[in-house]
């Protein structure tokens, strides 16, 4: 659903009030909850955004995509940075076969 906030005279409302808001106006669960992509208009007092209300943790589990999770705090991110992704991602196009399924190990200097 399409979420539009009128708030004059503060710079914005938090996330987590707004899901809290919303779980108090439709008797939903807080965790079951998502909002993003909110623009605040131009001069401010106002916020739109959207939100998403799934009937319980397990439906929002399924559904939603991974970096939401991340943002909302149940998912887990990425183990490694991106640096190291990136490198062994290199190592592993100069192999072949069924070598790249037994890993890129780094090459000896």
């Amino acid at each position: 659903m399409i979420i539009d906030i009128i708030h004059p005279g503060s710079a914005g409302v938090s996330k987590k009030d707004i899901r809290e808001k919303l779980a108090s106006m439709y008797k939903a669960d807080v965790e079951a909850i998502f909002v993003f992509g909110f623009k605040i208009q131009f001069g401010g007092g106002r916020s739109t955004g959207f939100a998403l209300i799934y009937d319980n943790k397990e439906a929002a589990l399924k559904l939603e995509p991974k970096f939401r999770l991340v943002r909302h705090g149940i998912g887990e991110g990425p183990k490694t940075s991106s640096k190291q992704r990136k490198e062994k991602k290199n190592r592993l196009k100069k192999l072949r076969g069924t070598a790249k399924t037994k890993g890129a190990k780094k090459p000896k200097e």
